[in-house]
Order: structure tokens, then sequence, then C-alpha cells
């Protein structure tokens, strides 16, 4: 996974960008997907369903995701009063009518994000608590040398200057741990998913 400029968002045409515009980009990754081609999206969220949740990482990560949890259990962040429904309303409610009647894809019970619309080439999911709303956005893109790679994309909005306090406090737990846990399970998972289909 490499982070990259985030014109790699902004210099191509996602839907989710007609409903986000009061979002801010807070990071655009590209993740290595070898041998992909233009129709490999749904095979690469596949691959990212298999390969499961934080629960699958090695102990460490594990314990830092649950000293999280427990942390927003005790200081009330994580109350569904401050959510999707609660505190703010889903992105799913200002979304142009054809994304609005598309597939949904699925959900896990395991990770607080939910899926607001999944197509051929992109999808999105969102969570909200006290300190943001935020986006995670999932696209498949063609590189310059013909290669498809997927691209992920964080979108937040924070809930005032609590919540922006948050997300400079959590970065070098997002840069350090969470991160470099997604590309390991992500990029293996599409490894994996290789190996399989031949």
């Amino acid at each position: 996974m490499t982070r990259i400029d985030k014109s790699a968002y902004t210099g191509r045409s996602w839907r989710v960008q007609e409903f986000t515009e009061d979002f801010r980009i807070e990071d655009v990754w590209a993740f290595r997907t070898p041998g992909a081609g233009p129709h490999d999206f749904p095979a690469m969220l596949a691959a990212l369903r298999a390969a499961g949740t934080p629960a699958k990482q090695p102990w460490w990560i594990r314990s830092l995701f649950e000293a999280r949890w427990k942390l927003g259990a005790l200081l009330g962040w994580d109350k569904s009063s401050t959510g999707v429904g609660g505190r703010v309303t889903s992105l799913r409610d200002r979304m142009p009518d054809d994304l609005r009647t598309a597939p949904r894809g699925l959900d896990s019970a395991d990770l607080p994000l939910k899926t607001i619309y999944e197509l051929d080439t992109e999808c999105a999911r969102e969570l909200a608590n006290k300190t943001v709303h935020g986006v995670m956005h999932l696209g498949w893109a063609q590189r310059t040398d013909g290669d498809y790679e997927l691209l992920m994309t964080v979108l937040v909005k924070p809930n005032g200057t609590f919540g922006r306090l948050y997300m400079a406090a959590i970065a070098p737990f997002r840069y350090l741990v969470v991160y470099p846990a997604l590309t390991r399970q992500w990029e293996r998972a599409w490894r994996e998913r290789a190996d399989v289909s031949r």
C-alpha cells in the first residue's frame, strides 16, 4: 500500500463525490493488486470479506482496537445516539435516486462501517460517533501502466473542535497500526484469491 496524492481521488469521477461536498479528504491510499483487470472489483471485495475483520489480526493489533472500543464505551463516544441515525443522518438519505435503488452490498456485524452503496467499480461505507462522521470509499482505478489497483479514500467531517483534535490525536495510530494492518490483510487476500483461482 502506498499513500498517494489526493488528486488520485479528485481527478476521477466517483459517485460518492455527488453528495459528500462537505467532507474533507483525509487520506488516499493505493493497494497492490497484481494481475487485476477492469472487471475484478467485485472479486476484490469478495476477497476482502473473506479476509475477515480485525479479529484475524495479530494479538497486539487486536488489543489496540479493543482498547479504543473500551475507551469509547467509557467516554460515551460510540453510543447509538452519536452514530448514523442518531447524531447524523445516513448519507444514503442524500444520494441520487439511482444510487439509492442500486444494490447496497453486505455489512459485517463485526465492523462499525456500514455500506452506503456498492457498484461494479466503487463502493462507500460510513460510520459516525461523537468525534466524526467518516466515509471509506473504495474505487477500482487503472494506472498509467494499464494495470488496475484498489484505491481507498478516507473522507471525514469532524464533530467540532473535539473531533478535529481527536483526528489529530489518532493520526499516529492510523499510520502506524491501522493502515499497515490493512495493507497486509488486503494485499494478502488478493494474492490468496489469485492462487485459489488458478
